[in-house]
């Protein structure tokens, strides 16, 4: 298992635009890496998957807004955030998957005025 940390969480109006960062103990070859998120009151949910080819996998919800992107040189997989809505309002998640999950700890995001 990899150890996981997300950062790039923040306020943000709607409209706008984060980057989120999720950087691995050690390499993620071989890794399916994803982001989930879970808003107050809600189930955790997923938001997008990049294979380790390099093929990417969006909700519905997120498709066209959101792009998932990774660099196993440097053990971190992206989510690049845009038109963001009070909706995307959750503590994202990052998730490692090779034979077993491996999840980090989250960052908040939040989508106001």
């Amino acid at each position: 298992q990899v150890q996981l940390v997300e950062s790039g969480g923040g306020l943000v109006q709607p409209g706008g635009s984060l980057r989120l960062s999720c950087t691995a103990s050690g390499t993620i070859y071989g890794y399916v890496m994803a982001w989930y998120r879970q808003a107050p009151g809600k189930e955790r949910e997923f938001v997008a998957r990049i294979t380790t080819g390099g093929r990417p996998d969006y909700a519905t919800a997120v498709k066209g807004r959101f792009t998932i992107s990774r660099d196993n040189a440097k053990g971190t997989v992206y989510l690049q955030m845009g038109s963001l809505k009070p909706e995307d309002t959750a503590v994202y998640y990052c998730n490692a998957f090779h034979g077993v999950a491996s999840w980090g700890q989250g960052t908040q995001v939040t989508v106001s005025s």
